[in-house]
């Protein structure tokens, strides 16, 4: 299956982009873990859509199951007025990836797979926040590979991770629709950014990538399989 527009009519109306990109993010995953990933790492689709900022609370339990006996709250004490405040503009952003673990003891992001959404390109704040994530990744030594499928919106992303890094500006025009893996060096004090871009085109099969999972590790990253799972998972039969 070549890759489809659900970006535009008729996909848009029958199997729009959220639904295509949340079943193409889990097809990546359930691939990577069938054998693709190396013993020790594993996949796991994460998304996160216009989701408020949040914070889990959990109640302390006995290990026998009784809850522990709590207090009420102390009405008493009442936070003083802030000391600072300024406004800020939160950009709101599709968050959909695949994340690869090393299972290792405790488990390490070692990759991940970005799948570029409208939202993440509709302004330069929403821009710069998408490349600022994709920077902590790369800083923190992990691979990531970006998938850039998206019709409408034909700006820019990857130029702007290599300007969040303050890194020389790439020659590759990453202009149109693209697929790029990314890989961090460090060797000797030195830094480098490695690159491999694809360019995209709607009715033409997806590339093949690596994703660098380690300083000399990598695994195939076959997108056109997965996407062929996501169409196959959603019952998608052509492009129409």
């Amino acid at each position: 299956m070549p890759l489809l527009d659900h970006f535009n009519a008729p996909l848009s109306r029958t199997h729009p982009w959220r639904s295509f990109h949340g079943a193409w993010a889990a097809a990546i995953a359930r691939l990577l873990n069938a054998g693709i990933l190396p013993p020790g790492f594993y996949a796991a689709p994460f998304l996160d859509r216009d989701a408020p900022f949040e914070i889990d609370v959990a109640a302390l339990q006995e290990n026998d199951g009784g809850a522990v006996e709590q207090s009420g709250p102390d009405t008493s004490w009442q936070p003083s007025a802030p000391t600072l405040a300024v406004a800020v503009e939160w950009p709101d952003l599709d968050d959909i990836r695949v994340e690869v673990f090393a299972d290792d003891g405790d488990p390490r992001l070692a990759a991940a797979i970005e799948l570029v959404s409208p939202r993440n390109k509709d302004r330069p704040k929403a821009r710069e926040a998408f490349a600022a994530k994709c920077a902590d990744h790369l800083r923190h030594g992990c691979g990531v590979v970006v998938v850039d499928v998206v019709t409408t919106r034909l700006v820019d992303v990857n130029s702007e991770i290599y300007r969040v890094l303050d890194a020389e500006s790439p020659s590759f025009d990453f202009g149109g629709l693209t697929a790029v893996s990314y890989r961090p060096t460090r060797r000797a004090g030195n830094g480098q950014l490695l690159a491999w871009p694809v360019p995209l085109e709607i009715g033409r099969p997806l590339p093949t990538l690596p994703l660098w999972l380690g300083a000399d590790l990598s695994a195939p990253l076959d997108l056109e399989a997965s996407h062929m799972a996501a169409c196959a998972d959603l019952r998608i039969r052509h492009a129409g």
